[in-house]
């Protein structure tokens, strides 16, 4: 088998450091790793420092003689298997969906038709901005696998989306990205079972704004649909989890959406269709207030503030009507009494084609086990209490069976 080479483009940012354990997870994985680093790149780490790490040399400009009297941009960009853009700045981001090429590090990426896989990372604001996500859309577009950031403390003293995953994350999407096998796969033989599907996961809750400070939100962790999300992702699919506000880490080979809403949940699940397989998990709040004040509210004597709720987006509803709408669609419902009953009330009404049922009234929202009950136009099929990661792979296989 071709050993696969990794051409790796360090951009400038405080997470580049975490380029040098990335180039070690890629030699122990048997690839080879040749680095391009930016200006802004070598503000924070050495040229030495990757040469040692990698045993290549290390091309920091467009304007070496040797290499250029060689095209030399044109045959980095051509001898890799695979370009990681590792940090990408909201800098380089922009001038790769504008086609800008003012740098060694540009250059070379507009000149390659080898695959690109861009791993962001920016302060919080910067990531959320409307250009740096018209830049991505762009990006993506262009056929450039864009990995959607970790949310987290930031080295600037914020928070939120713009952390660069870990490197071991990383990993995973390089090696899904390259369409290797070199990760071993989980028991069962069933490693590539999804290669070459789509699938798209919503968890955790929404919160509802009341003001700025309080909102409507329910117990749900997030920790099924993520550990269904990681599941699918060991299978070999492409796995696209929209996630609601919770505080878990994103599952190696996962591309992440972050929403707050349930109207940005239903948004996020349209821009990520069309999807071989959608499940949805989250536990999306049924009614929003209607008018979410401005200004935090405030007690005045007594007298309490009447709230108008409006209802939600049916997520799930909306994506059995829609035209793109996936081969096997699965909802789930968190219910307290007439469990299976509810759920087959659930299915018919809302024309999906499995609901994964379970009774929340004990500590599952938010508890490590599940007992979950699987309704089908066929039946059901009840499974005793479980972690949820082994709940996570039970389903996937059964998944897995339906869609061969």
């Amino acid at each position: 088998m071709k050993t696969p080479h990794i051409l790796l483009v360090v951009g400038g940012g405080i997470a580049a450091y975490k380029a040098c354990e990335l180039i070690r997870l890629i030699r122990k994985a048997g690839m080879t790793v040749r680095c391009v680093l930016t200006d802004g790149g070598a503000q924070f780490i050495t040229p030495m420092t990757l040469a040692a790490l990698s045993e290549n040399e290390v091309f920091t400009t467009l304007w070496d003689l040797k290499n250029e009297t060689e095209m030399g941009h044109i045959q980095l960009s051509r001898e890799a298997d695979l370009i990681v853009v590792c940090p990408a700045t909201a800098d380089l981001l922009a001038k790769m969906a504008a086609g800008i090429s003012d740098s060694l590090a540009t250059t070379v990426l507009l000149a390659t038709d080898t695959p690109v896989l861009a791993v962001p990372a920016m302060n919080v604001r910067m990531w959320q901005h409307a250009a740096t996500q018209r830049n991505v859309a762009q990006l993506r577009g262009d056929g450039v696998q864009v990995v959607d950031p970790d949310s987290g403390a930031m080295a600037c003293g914020e928070y939120g989306p713009g952390r660069l995953p870990e490197p071991v994350a990383i990993m995973a999407e390089i090696e899904r990205a390259l369409g290797s096998a070199l990760s071993t796969p989980p028991a069962g033989g069933r490693g590539e079972a999804l290669r070459g599907k789509r699938v798209l996961i919503t968890a955790g809750p929404t919160h509802e704004p009341i003001d700025p400070v309080r909102y409507i939100a329910n117990r749900s962790s997030g920790r099924q649909g993520f550990a269904i999300a990681a599941a699918a992702a060991e299978m070999g699919a492409e796995v696209h989890l929209i996630a609601g506000p919770v505080h878990l880490p994103t599952p190696p080979g996962v591309t992440r959406i972050d929403v707050e809403t349930a109207r940005e949940m239903a948004a996020a699940v349209d821009v990520a269709l069309p999807a071989d397989i959608a499940i949805l998990v989250a536990a999306v709040a049924d009614w929003r207030t209607a008018d979410a004040a401005d200004q935090k509210i405030k007690k005045t004597g007594g007298a309490l503030p009447v709230l108008q709720l409006a209802e939600n987006p049916d997520i799930l509803a909306g994506l059995a009507s829609d035209p793109r709408r996936p081969a096997l669609l699965i909802g789930f419902a968190a219910e307290t009494e007439h469990i299976v009953a509810h759920a087959q009330a659930k299915l018919a009404r809302k024309r999906c084609d499995w609901i994964v049922a379970n009774d929340v009234s004990g500590d599952v929202m938010g508890g490590q086990n599940n007992a979950v009950h699987i309704v089908t136009g066929q039946g059901v099929e009840s499974w005793a209490d479980l972690p949820k990661d082994q709940v996570a792979r039970k389903l996937m296989e059964k998944i897995v069976d339906a869609v061969r």
